[in-house]
């Protein structure tokens, strides 16, 4: 019988840790635009409110290969490690508690031919909102103020595999202006980057979205062995420290098994489990990073959620990076069944209970066969990867998009 605290997954899915023999130049390719869009000066008052000012500051695929979509954590020769709701809170300086308009909004619809079922195309807020007027009236700025957080959003923290569309979901957010900055957006991309690298960790997955600047900022912080070297002057979010860093692309196959190699070697001394204690660090973050009722939230064990994405914190594996003595952990928990969950399910659900249609069939088009269509999922967290079958785990059942 295997042994009861074995981790599920390595021998049942098609971990790429298990075909690095096989496919040794293998490579993950992010997925990300910059919105390349000006930060006005009259902007800014409304991304502090929406507490997204610092993120619009900033501007591994051998890592990758070790990340476990059971435990959420990074498996090194020394043990675990893992990006934490303590990471967001300092990397990128986000909140991580809290709580027929597109015309109405923006003041316009964008052409037809810029929009796609629920989304509309990257360069239309580009084009339109790009040039803020010099005697725009606070209503035009707030105007401008949104479409900029949608982009922001879009693409820093949401990104999707598209890489090129700015979702509606955003509408409902930007609304209310004034009341972003309740709202959990760190806990929410924390959930979206788990989601992300969790497909990625398949073998038939090579393109990686989700706000990737996180994931870089961690493993420079964590691993100072691997940081790119002249970049000393910190600021806040600790992840604008490398706003200018630009990666080479050169060989980027060889590069990968040379980083696998190294990622081999490293041992339990090769990893900073607390930097954020230094008291560099400690004088530039913001101050409300540090209360009490923060530090609280970082050690819960809990669930992240963004809209159709559930995903699970579980810092127990991790405690030397919050300062604690690592105990044996809880057996991994199988969290398949969240995993495959998207926003069809519901639809399903209500499609097979509902009195949904009062009219008699021969006064409308019967709609009652029609298919649940495939844009009603949430886009690009749902797309499981394809999972070996696994006959001991009951609970490994998948949803396959197609």
């Amino acid at each position: 019988m295997a042994e009861a605290r074995s981790l599920y997954r390595l021998n049942g899915v098609a971990h790429v840790a298990r075909s690095i023999n096989k496919e040794p130049t293998r490579c993950i390719y992010s997925v990300r635009r910059h919105q390349n869009m000006p930060l006005h000066d009259r902007i800014i008052p409304y991304l502090e409110r929406a507490s997204l000012y610092h993120l619009a500051r900033l501007n591994a695929s051998a890592f990758l290969e070790r990340w476990r979509p059971e435990t959420h954590t990074f498996h090194m020769p020394f043990g675990e490690c893992t990006i934490t709701l303590q990471d967001v809170a300092y990397q990128l300086g986000l909140p991580v508690d809290g709580l027929p308009w597109f015309e109405e909004l923006f003041g316009e619809l964008p052409p037809q031919n810029k929009v796609k079922q629920y989304t509309v195309h990257f360069t239309w807020f580009h084009e339109r909102f790009r040039v803020l007027p010099a005697d725009a009236t606070k209503e035009t700025v707030r105007i401008y103020a949104r479409a900029y957080i949608m982009m922001l959003l879009s693409t820093q923290l949401f990104g999707d595999k598209s890489g090129n569309r700015v979702h509606i979901r955003w509408l409902s957010f930007v609304a209310r202006l004034d009341d972003m900055g309740s709202y959990s957006w760190g806990s929410a991309a924390f959930a979206w980057l788990y989601r992300c690298m969790c497909r990625v960790a398949n073998r038939n997955v090579t393109n990686l979205a989700g706000p990737l600047q996180l994931l870089q900022s961690w493993i420079f912080w964590r691993f100072p062995s691997l940081s790119p070297r002249g970049f000393d002057t910190y600021s806040f979010p600790l992840a604008s420290m490398w706003a200018t860093y630009l990666p080479s692309f050169d060989r980027k196959g060889e590069r990968v098994i040379q980083l696998r190699l190294v990622l081999d070697r490293l041992g339990d001394r090769d990893i900073v489990w607390e930097p954020y204690a230094l008291l560099d660090v400690m004088a530039v973050v913001h101050p409300e990073i540090l209360t009490e009722e923060h530090s609280r939230l970082w050690r819960a064990c809990t669930c992240l959620i963004y809209f159709a994405v559930i995903e699970w914190h579980q810092v127990d594996r991790v405690l030397p990076q919050l300062g604690g003595v690592q105990h044996e952990p809880e057996p991994a928990s199988n969290i398949d069944w969240l995993h495959a969950k998207d926003g069809r399910d519901f639809l399903r659900w209500w499609y097979r209970v509902a009195l949904r249609f009062l009219s008699p069939d021969s006064m409308i088009a019967d709609p009652r066969a029609e298919e649940i269509s495939q844009d009603v999922a949430q886009r690009g967290s749902s797309q499981a990867p394809p999972r070996v079958p696994m006959p001991d785990v009951l609970d490994n059942k998948r949803v396959e998009r197609r």
